[in-house]
């Protein structure tokens, strides 16, 4: 799954217009790194981090469609 659509899927951006604003912004960070790039591909346990929230991508699910969340 790619940033932009992983960030539509939980509800952070309603579109990939929005997305893209948001992640061009530089508030996006994933394992650690801030990422401007909307079509990083996320892979299994990758750690997203904005507006101190933390998301986490399952190793359960390979099309990492479920989702673990915990407040930073």
């Amino acid at each position: 799954m790619k940033l932009d659509q992983f960030l539509k899927l939980i509800g952070v951006a309603q579109t990939g217009g929005e997305a893209k604003m948001i992640i061009r912004s530089g508030e996006i960070t994933v394992n650690g790194m801030v990422e401007l790039r909307r079509g990083r591909k996320l892979i299994d346990g990758d750690q997203i981090i904005f507006a101190n929230e933390t998301y986490i991508v399952p190793n359960s699910d390979p099309l990492g469609r479920k989702l673990a969340r915990s407040e930073k």
